[in-house]
């Protein structure tokens, strides 16, 4: 599932990202809470992490505060409005400076593994396509804060645009492999190693011959003698994200000194 942001009405979209015109009405009376703008994308934001993207809804939200799904419609024009103004907010969570004392890679390294947490920790986040961006406020904090670490390489601004695209590439493909092992034993019933062991061993039984006829294969998955990155082991996307990330911090290196 892919959603795109920017679907509700231009001018009102923008609008509610950037709180300008009118302030937001609330609904005071009787005991329910009163409604705003705010309230609405906190409890969204809420049934996203708890259920996924495909079961956000407007009557969902509504029922998570109370109140019908029409009810919203005041505040917020369209579920698409209401994406993203979700994907906005959550994005405050990054932090917008890092410690750049130690240099640039070190603050690249610090990123990356704020912004893979951050993805698991809102899955969903992932099913928006980053080609078209919200252009809401704490999503231009969020640039601001990454450009001014690359910014730090050196590089012009056309080939810091390029690291950009391909550092979030990165991080949110690992983020995606991670939140997909995590979801799949309780999607399927099975666990990783269950599954792996099954069919581990019924690949020999029906190709007792797999080592020669895929030798490139099975010299990429054989043990070889490479320290264990220890610690990191343990971190989101553990020794994978690592070797990943140190390559591409590596190519960018030899970027900066080639200028």
């Amino acid at each position: 599932m892919v959603v795109f942001a920017g679907q509700g009405d231009a001018r009102r979209s923008m609008a509610l990202l950037w709180r300008s015109g009118e302030p937001d009405p609330e609904v005071r009376p009787g005991p329910k809470p009163g409604l705003s703008v705010d309230v609405i994308v906190e409890a969204a934001i809420e049934v996203a992490d708890a259920e996924g993207m495909a079961a956000l809804s407007m009557r969902k939200v509504g029922d998570r505060l109370g109140r019908t799904g029409m009810a919203l419609y005041t505040y917020v024009p369209s579920k698409g409005e209401l994406i993203d103004l979700m994907y906005d907010r959550v994005l405050a969570e990054l932090p917008t400076r890092y410690d750049l004392g130690a240099g640039w890679r070190p603050a690249v390294v610090s990123w990356a593994r704020h912004t893979l947490e951050f993805y698991l920790r809102h899955p969903w986040v992932l099913q928006v396509s980053q080609v078209r961006p919200v252009l809401g406020p704490n999503e231009f904090a969020m640039l601001e804060g990454v450009v001014a670490v690359l910014r730090d390489t050196g590089l012009t601004p056309r080939r810091v645009r390029g690291v950009m695209a391909l550092l979030f590439d990165f991080v949110r493909g690992a983020a995606k492999t991670v939140s997909e092992s995590r979801l799949a034993p309780s999607a399927t019933g099975v666990s990783d190693e269950e599954w792996w062991q099954a069919r581990s061993s019924l690949l020999k039984e029906v190709e007792p011959e797999f080592a020669a006829r895929f030798p490139m294969a099975s010299w990429v998955e054989s043990q070889d003698d490479e320290p264990d990155d220890g610690p990191d082991d343990a971190h989101p996307g553990g020794e994978t994200f690592s070797i990943g990330l140190n390559v591409l911090l590596d190519g960018i290196e030899a970027a900066v000194k080639a200028g």
